[in-house]
């Protein structure tokens, strides 16, 4: 086996995995690069190899930064098959035709108004070649061996990120390869635990909380005082969310709120994001992955008033009644979000209420770090909002789940590839992988190869 990484390397996007065994080439995930502009410029490059001689993509789950890229992959003539669990091939349909779309809107937005450097702007690729990447995808069963040829084959285990999510674990002959994916957090309110893998020779490990420990205290408690002390100023609260995961979790509060009577029926909720509201109903679909009851899905579900077209989404920021939006993307890179941003970041009795990990170089990241001006669309806007953070909600493990995870290992992997965090991250949790374990830690830089 000879290992490639192709993306994830000191930063937490692009995933991408190239595996040589003997003459074949499989690719472990296929993500887009995100957040800053060197790494964004990665995804116009032509692939580091050939894309006609990949035999096969497997994907760990549906999140653009692990499978946003397969669109441009197949565009460059890859011709295999797209593995990855049942959900995870649902999910990717609804995220990849969005994806599609929303670059279409905004490359004819740069064109129209005149913003873009590039002229003219054209979109990375289009929904109708997210339409057609579909046709390559293949759903398989967790817990089930899967043959690549003779002597190699992979599995699937539930990682508890998001619905779908997987390790994926790789065996030819006598050596075992293990990508953890995005691991998920093991009292998580919705999602399944982690199974523990107890073994592998190699593993390639994310890291993105790997210097962080989430904070512990009531997210109840903490999201009642965002709401109600922002509506007390005549604010509403927008927030950032990840239409897969991030977004069923925060319904599922909000759900918990106004149960227990602490958020007033008064005030509107609304889920603007489409592709937020098509996951959101495979919740039902995929009883088995998340521990919500029917009745109780049923019901988070539909906490929300779901706002479909355009026009109503624009129609939200003209509202003299103060709401909760919620909307994507989650780092504030793109799609609806950012007209509300413009709408009312600049106003102080609003607040902007991030709930997951923004990238460096993100919108997000920048207002978190206390910018007072974004570009929206080609304009500058001014941030007077207030801007708050709830880490707790994040669904990737922190460092001491992380450890807590790897002490389930029967034995120690003969390698660990440190991936998917910004330099701290990748640094720190090596550091404490080391110390707390013993075992043989590596951080992988962009393009590096490794004998396996």
């Amino acid at each position: 086996m000879k290992l490639t990484f192709l993306g994830a390397t000191l930063t937490v996007t692009g995933s991408k995995y190239l595996l040589e065994v003997a003459k074949k080439k499989y690719l472990i995930d296929c993500g887009l690069f995100q957040g800053q502009k060197e790494l964004r410029l990665r995804n116009r490059e032509p692939f580091p190899i050939d894309p006609r001689t990949i035999t096969a993509v497997i994907l760990t789950h549906a999140h653009l930064d692990h499978s946003g890229y397969i669109p441009l992959l197949i565009k460059q003539g890859f011709k295999g098959k797209i593995f990855a669990s049942h959900s995870t091939c649902d999910l990717c349909e609804i995220l990849l035709l969005d994806a599609g779309r929303i670059q279409e809107d905004d490359a004819r937005r740069a064109n129209r108004y005149g913003y873009s450097k590039h002229h003219p702007a054209l979109p990375l690729y289009t929904e109708n070649d997210a339409k057609d990447a579909l046709k390559y995808f293949h759903g398989v069963d967790f817990d089930k061996i899967y043959h690549l040829e003779d002597n190699l084959t992979f599995s699937l285990s539930h990682s508890g990120h998001i619905l779908g999510s997987s390790f994926i674990t790789l065996k030819q002959n006598d050596t075992t390869l293990v990508f953890s994916g995005d691991l998920g957090r093991p009292r998580d309110p919705v999602m399944t635990p982690p199974v523990q893998i107890q073994f592998a020779d190699y593993l390639v490990l994310e890291s993105t909380y790997g210097a962080r420990l989430h904070p512990n205290f009531d997210v109840l408690d903490e999201l009642e005082e965002v709401f109600n002390s922002t509506f007390a100023k005549g604010g509403s609260v927008i927030i950032p969310a990840f239409a897969v995961g991030r977004t069923q979790i925060l319904l599922y509060y909000i759900y918990k709120l106004k149960q227990e009577k602490r958020l007033s029926e008064h005030i509107p909720i609304y889920l603007d994001s489409p592709m937020a509201q098509d996951a959101t109903t495979l919740w039902n679909k995929y009883a088995r992955e998340h521990r919500l009851s029917k009745d109780e899905c049923s019901k988070v579900c539909a906490v929300a008033e779901y706002v479909q077209s355009q026009a109503d989404s624009k129609s939200l920021n003209s509202s003299p009644v103060p709401s909760i939006i919620i909307s994507a993307s989650g780092m504030a890179e793109g799609g609806r979000i950012l007209h509300h941003l413009a709408h009312y970041a600049p106003k102080e009795e609003n607040t902007i209420l991030f709930v997951g990990f923004q990238a460096a170089g993100t919108r997000g990241d920048r207002m978190l770090k206390g910018e007072k001006e974004i570009k929206i669309h080609g304009h500058l806007i001014p941030v007077r909002a207030r801007i708050e953070n709830l880490d707790t909600l994040s669904s990737h493990a922190d460092y001491k789940e992380i450890l807590d995870w790897l002490k389930g290992f029967k034995s120690a992997p003969k390698q660990v590839f440190i991936t998917h965090g910004e330099p701290d991250a990748a640094e720190s949790l090596k550091s404490k992988i080391e110390e707390a374990l013993g075992w043989k830690v590596s951080i992988p830089h962009y393009l590096d190869t490794e004998s396996l």
